[in-house]
């Protein structure tokens, strides 16, 4: 991955690769670092800042990459994240992903293989929940686990899980849906009544701060009702006051 601003290189941008961000500055900065070791030269960057009171912005400035500023929220602040993007593929990452060389071909291995119909796929990879304390790893892989079995089960996938998608299916669909909690779900329902994703063994990392913090069956007892509650009809708004707090 070059440093440069979208649109800028002398190569075809094959994906585009959305972070949006809010005081992230140490995890984007890891993220960052691994795109830059990793990412091929035809691909591109952005990363959307919602407002940080942190050194978010800075340390995207630091990395050369496209930083833009947008109204907080996850689904806002991806949707400007497309607007400003030229890929034929865009990946949503979430700042505390942990990329590997396993991912990067992953990706670009299914890339590939859809051919003509890439501006036409969709999918997620699979999602490993990593701990800070080695006594929890155990009970969040199983998380994990059930995680990735769930969304092959139900076509339905998480940001978590690394969602990417081809520009033409996601313009099909209306773009990343404006909501700032649950856009992850509404995508997912809105491209899978197009073709089912593809999903991808190879695991993505992700923080388990979470569920560390607020505990394990907790976590799954609150994330499963807050997921009942959007499927039965409550507002993303609502959702997101009691998520955030």
């Amino acid at each position: 991955m070059p440093d440069q601003s979208p649109n800028s290189s002398n190569h075809a941008v094959v994906v585009s690769v959305v972070i949006p961000v809010r005081n992230d500055a140490d995890a984007l900065s890891v993220l960052l670092a691994s795109l830059r070791a990793l990412a091929p030269d035809d691909w591109e960057v952005l990363v959307v800042d919602g407002g940080s009171t942190d050194a978010s912005a800075t340390v995207a400035r630091s990395f050369g990459v496209c930083c833009l500023t947008c109204e907080p929220g996850r689904g806002a602040q991806q949707h400007a994240g497309v607007q400003r993007s030229a890929g034929e593929l865009v990946w949503f990452l979430h700042a505390d992903s942990v990329v590997t060389v396993g991912v990067i071909h992953a990706l670009s291995q299914a890339h590939r293989q859809a051919g003509v119909n890439a501006g036409d796929m969709w999918g997620r990879f699979d999602v490993q929940l990593q701990a800070l304390r080695a006594p929890l790893q155990l009970a969040l892989s199983l998380v994990g686990t059930l995680m990735n079995v769930r969304s092959r089960l139900t076509g339905i996938c998480t940001g978590d899980q690394g969602i990417f998608v081809g520009r033409r299916l996601l313009g099909r669909v209306g773009g990343m849906p404006r909501q700032r909690l649950m856009e992850d779900i509404e995508l997912s329902k809105r491209l899978k009544s197009h073709t089912a994703p593809t999903c991808l063994r190879t695991r993505l990392g992700t923080s388990g701060r979470r569920w560390e913090v607020h505990g394990v069956f907790r976590t799954i007892v609150f994330m499963w009702w807050m997921r009942l509650r959007y499927f039965c009809g409550a507002r993303p708004e609502d959702l997101a006051q009691r998520y955030y707090g």
